[in-house]
């Protein structure tokens, strides 16, 4: 995997599974079955995404079946049969080029737990989910240190080497800063090292 900044395109999966606007009800139930997926983006013409059907859309055809109440849109969603009737629409999706931390945000604000991704006129890439993300977090602790020692030690105008140590993706920073303007700075730019869990600092200043 590359240095810091990881785009969408680096952790998500190519191989997706999707369903047209007719795909009827039962299919889609049996698809997220098999694929063990909460969601399939739907699709129409060459492969643009038009929205998204998860278990929630399928949810409510259990949740009205005995009862008159509830949300009107919910109730319709319950008389739905095809994927065109069921989805969420438009789909929230996110561009491959998108940052994980931009992607990461995008399920937060929209209470969803994968995205579609697409490329500049909507056509299907891949997918990427909240596991995806967490992807970063298995990278190996030398490897998370030797990326740190390059792209951000490496840019300071220090004399002396700071020393890097990362455990369980905790890094440890110790060493000489020839001003205290910087130990923020250099929090931050460790901060945004993709695996990095958390920071210890163990700086003094002259």
């Amino acid at each position: 995997m590359p240095e810091s900044p990881y785009t969408v395109s680096d952790v998500m999966t190519h191989t997706v599974v999707a369903v047209g606007s007719e795909a009827p009800f039962k299919e889609i139930v049996e698809l997220l079955d098999q694929w063990k997926v909460s969601a399939l983006p739907v699709l129409a013409g060459e492969g643009r995404v038009v929205g998204v059907v998860s278990e929630a859309d399928l949810m409510a055809k259990e949740e009205f079946r005995d009862t008159e109440e509830g949300d009107p849109a919910d109730r319709r969603k319950a008389g739905a049969i095809t994927a065109g009737e069921l989805m969420s629409a438009p789909a929230v999706t996110v561009h491959a080029d998108a940052s994980l931390a931009e992607a990461a945000r995008i399920m937060a604000r929209r209470h969803v737990k994968r995205l579609p991704v697409v490329d500049g006129v909507g056509l299907l890439q891949g997918v990427v989910s909240r596991s995806d993300l967490l992807k970063v977090f298995l990278r190996d602790d030398e490897e998370i240190a030797q990326e740190i020692r390059h792209s951000v030690l490496g840019q300071l105008p220090v004399t002396t080497p700071l020393t890097v140590s990362v455990k369980e993706g905790v890094v440890t920073l110790g060493g000489s800063l020839p001003d205290r303007m910087l130990v923020p700075v250099v929090a931050r730019a460790v901060r945004a090292v993709e695996g990095v869990v958390d920071i210890r600092l163990d700086l003094t200043h002259r």
